[in-house]
C-alpha cells in the first residue's frame, strides 16, 4: 500500500455517492479535480512520482443505487503539507456522472502506531524471555561484596576464630563478640579484628592480647557486650574499651556509627572499677589474674556495703546534680565513722587512737573548689600558675590533649583515675600538682609531682 521507509501519515476518508461508480472513477476523480489546486509543488501527479505520495487504496461498495466506501492516501510530506493535502480531498463534489461528497475522518500517525506496537511487544519479551530472579545490580554489588569479605576473614589459633587478615601484623587489634561482627568491620576496610565467640573468651585471643602494644574490645551495647568486657578485663590485656550505641550490635552498624564508637573509645583505667568487683574472689591461675590488681587498702567498713560511685549506673550518675553526689560521699563517710566506732567498742584492745582533726593544708584551700564542680562530670581543668583555668577537656581525652598542650599549665585537676600514663606525661610537661577522683595501679610515682584524690583535699 505504501513505502514503509518513508510514509509518516495515512489519510482515511470515506465517499458516498448517488448513483453506483467504481474505483477507477474515484481515482480518477482524485487527480483530475486537484489538479493545479494547491499549485506544483503539491501536485498529486508530481508527488506520486517522487514517491511522496503513495499508492491511493479505495475500497467501494454500491447497494440501493448508492455507492460508499472509504479512501486510504499515504503520504510522507509533514504535517502541514499533509492537512492541505486532506483538506483538498473535500473539494471533490462529483464523481463521473454521480454526485458525491469526500469526508476526511482522520489522519493516522504511522509512526505513532510503531511505537505503541513496540511497547506491546516489548511487554511480552520482558515478561516471558527474561529470567524472573534476575538479581538487581544492588544485589549484584552485595553478593560480590559478601564473597571478597569471605574470602578476606582469615581464622587465628586452634580453634579457628574467625578475624581479619591484618590480626597477625598490626600492633593494635579490636576484639568483637562474634563472626558477624568481624564481617561488617571488614565491609568497612577494618581488618585488624578478632572474636570471641561469646563470654567465654578463648585462651588464643587473651595470649595474643598481651603480645599487641593496643587492645580495644568493642561490644554491643547490651547486657551481653558488658560481660564480655568483664571477663576480658580480667583474662587479658586491655588498653581501651568502645560500646555500640545502646541497644544495637555491632554487625547492625553503619560505618558513622562504627567510626564515632570506635573513636570514642574509652581507657580501661578510667572505667576499670565498673568491671571489676571488689568483693570478687582472688584465683590461683596466675594467667587469668587481671590486668590492673585492687588495691589491697580498700577495705569497705565493717558491717556496711559501701555502694561506689562505680556501681550507680551512668544515667543516674549523669542525671544526679553535684549536690547530691557531695550529699552521698558525705553519707558514707559518716557511715564508715559510725561503724568503726562500734566495732571499736566491742573490742577494746583493737580499738584505734583517736586523731585530732588536723587543719586544711594550701592545697585544700586552692583546688578543692574545682574538684568539687568537677565531680560526676568526666571532666579535667587545666590551672596556671595563679589558679585560673585555662582550659577544660573531657577525661577520655585528657591524654592527647595534655601531650600536645604547649601553654602554661601547673596543676591538672579531673574526675578520673590517676594512671602511671598520666603521671608520666604530667612530670614530662612539668605540671607540679595532679588532682584525680582516686589513684589507680601506680609503680612509680617521681618527686616533682603531687599527686592528690578529690576525697583527700
Amino acid at each position: 500500500m505504501q513505502n514503509a521507509d518513508t510514509t509518516k501519515y495515512i489519510i482515511h476518508s470515506k465517499i458516498n455517492a448517488d448513483g453506483i461508480i467504481e474505483r477507477p472513477d474515484i481515482v480518477g476523480a482524485i487527480f483530475g479535480q486537484t489538479e493545479g489546486l494547491l499549485g506544483s509543488d503539491l501536485d498529486l501527479r508530481d508527488l506520486q512520482k517522487t514517491g511522496r505520495i503513495g499508492r491511493i487504496e479505495v475500497v467501494v461498495n454500491g447497494k440501493g443505487g448508492k455507492t460508499r466506501g472509504t479512501i486510504l492516501i499515504p503520504s510522507s510530506l509533514d504535517k502541514v503539507e499533509t492537512s492541505i493535502l486532506a483538506a483538498s480531498l473535500e473539494t471533490i463534489d462529483r464523481v463521473g456522472p454521480c454526485s458525491a461528497k469526500i469526508e476526511v475522518s482522520h489522519i493516522e500517525d504511522v509512526r505513532a502506531t510503531k511505537r505503541q506496537l513496540i511497547i506491546e511487544r516489548a511487554k511480552f519479551i520482558f515478561k516471558g524471555m527474561f529470567d524472573e530472579n534476575l538479581p538487581e545490580s544492588q544485589e549484584i554489588a552485595d553478593e560480590v561484596r559478601q564473597a571478597v569479605r569471605v574470602e578476606e576473614m582469615q581464622y587465628y589459633g586452634k580453634n579457628k576464630i574467625p578475624c581479619g587478615p591484618a590480626i597477625f601484623e598490626s600492633d593494635a587489634i579490636v576484639v568483637l563478640e562474634g563472626r558477624a561482627d568481624v564481617l561488617n568491620l571488614l565491609k568497612y576496610g577494618i581488618k585488624n579484628t578478632i572474636c570471641v565467640g561469646g563470654t567465654n573468651v578463648p585462651p588464643e585471643v587473651a595470649e595474643l592480647t598481651k603480645k599487641k602494644e593496643t587492645v580495644t574490645v568493642f561490644t554491643d551495647g547490651d547486657r551481653g557486650g558488658e560481660l564480655i568486657i568483664k571477663e576480658m578485663v580480667q583474662v587479658a590485656n586491655v588498653d581501651y574499651i568502645a560500646r555500640a550505641p545502646d541497644g544495637k550490635c555491632v554487625e547492625d552498624l553503619v560505618q558513622k556509627e562504627i567510626i564515632r564508637a570506635l573513636r570514642q573509645k574509652v581507657p580501661v583505667e578510667q572505667v576499670i572499677d565498673k568491671y571489676i568487683s571488689t568483693d570478687q574472689p582472688e584465683q590461683n591461675d596466675s594467667s587469668r589474674a587481671p590486668r590492673f590488681p585492687k588495691r589491697k587498702d580498700r577495705r569497705p567498713a565493717p558491717d556496711v556495703k559501701r555502694v561506689g560511685a562505680s556501681q550507680v549506673p551512668r544515667s543516674a550518675r549523669d542525671s544526679r546534680s553535684r549536690n547530691g553526689r557531695k550529699k552521698e560521699v558525705q553519707d558514707e563517710k559518716t557511715a564508715e565513722v559510725k561503724s568503726a566506732e562500734v566495732k571499736a567498742t566491742d573490742n577494746p584492745e583493737k580499738a584505734p587512737v583517736s586523731k585530732a582533726k588536723l587543719p586544711l593544708s594550701p592545697e585544700n584551700k586552692r583546688f578543692k573548689s574545682h574538684a568539687d564542680e568537677l565531680l560526676g562530670t568526666f571532666s579535667a581543668r587545666f590551672l596556671d600558675s595563679g589558679d585560673n583555668v585555662v582550659n577544660e577537656t573531657t577525661v577520655r581525652d585528657l591524654v592527647s590533649t595534655l601531650k600536645d598542650y604547649k601553654d602554661e599549665v601547673t596543676t591538672i585537676v579531673f574526675d578520673g583515675v590517676v594512671t602511671q600514663r598520666i603521671l608520666d606525661i604530667a612530670a614530662d610537661k612539668g605540671i607540679e600538682h595532679l588532682i584525680g577522683a582516686k589513684v589507680g595501679s601506680v609503680t612509680k610515682r617521681p618527686a616533682s609531682v603531687k599527686v592528690f584524690t578529690g576525697s583527700s583535699l
